[in-house]
């Protein structure tokens, strides 16, 4: 095992899990939002079409992913799942924003994109941490 690997490696893996899975979410509902905003009264979910919920839950996407991936990165030191959460931000940011008043095709591009990417960057920094955690130090290693 990797010198250093404590159970709280598996809380920053949870916060990975929850975070891809909070983006992936967060990419499906503004993807699908547009053709299903007329049903959501019907189901009581009308909320869910609310920019002040799409806006906190890109915030809570957006700190948990700098956390995780922050933290992640310190462990594994590969850049990938930061430079996918970087324009992944971005994206959200932007279509939380000054995208939000405008054209629905673009927000829900801009957000859906975003989400995608942030997802993505989880999952890689998931991954990552994985490869760190079984390193088993042999002869040959260098640590």
């Amino acid at each position: 095992m990797h010198s250093g690997q404590t159970g709280t490696s598996r809380g920053w893996q949870s916060a990975d899990r929850i975070g891809a899975i909070a983006s992936f979410l967060c990419a499906i509902h503004c993807a699908l939002l547009p053709f299903v905003l007329a049903a959501l009264p019907l189901v009581g979910l009308e909320f869910l079409a609310d920019h002040r919920f799409e806006r906190g839950f890109v915030a809570f996407a957006c700190v948990l992913a700098v956390i995780a991936l922050v933290r992640g990165f310190r462990r594994h030191q590969q850049p990938l799942p930061l430079l996918l959460a970087i324009p992944g931000l971005l994206l959200l940011i932007s279509g939380v924003t000054w995208a939000e008043g405008g054209l629905t095709l673009v927000h829900s591009a801009l957000v859906t994109s975003g989400g995608l990417l942030l997802a993505a960057a989880h999952f890689v920094n998931l991954r990552r941490d994985r490869r760190v955690q079984v390193h088993v130090h042999g002869p040959q290693c260098a640590h």
